[in-house]
């Protein structure tokens, strides 16, 4: 099987003390176990940066830059990544214009856009209903691949 990695696992995955923690890391651990291809993008990593460095307060995770960046090296480590190339663009471009896409939801159409392009099936998601609109694709939560 071929996973994208959602934004939201990486985030609760640098977050021990978070009620999801386990969830995220256990699932990504089964798969790079499984020999799945297990992938992350460059849009993954600036979502990342984004909450991870922004404060507490304003939602976010409050982390160091050295943090930050200790956590991207684990990611790199661990995953592998599809790098941005450019038929991305014209994908994502008739992606949102296919789905009418508005708002924030760019950043999951460009996910998808990602997976279309590499030929990537499922993404591991917390937020499965984000990904709904988008047939081609599976969306998986973590709780469903533990038992």
């Amino acid at each position: 099987m071929r996973v994208l990695v959602d934004t939201n696992i990486l985030l609760r995955s640098a977050q021990p003390n978070h009620p999801l923690f386990h969830q995220a890391t256990h699932t990504v651990s089964k798969l790079i176990r499984q020999k799945d291809a297990v992938f992350f993008c460059s849009q993954n990593i600036a979502e990342f940066w984004n909450v991870a460095t922004r404060p507490a307060d304003l939602n976010g995770l409050g982390l160091s830059h050295e943090e930050v960046l200790q956590e991207v090296g684990s990611i790199e480590t661990l995953l592998t990544l599809l790098p941005d190339i450019p038929a991305i663009y014209a994908a994502w471009k008739e992606i949102v214009r296919d789905h009418k896409v508005r708002g924030v939801k760019v950043y999951d159409a460009r996910l998808v856009t990602t997976m279309n392009v590499y030929a990537v099936e499922s993404v591991l998601t917390f937020n499965a209903a984000d990904f709904k609109r988008y047939s081609n694709i599976t969306a998986l939560h973590p709780s469903s691949m533990l038992a």
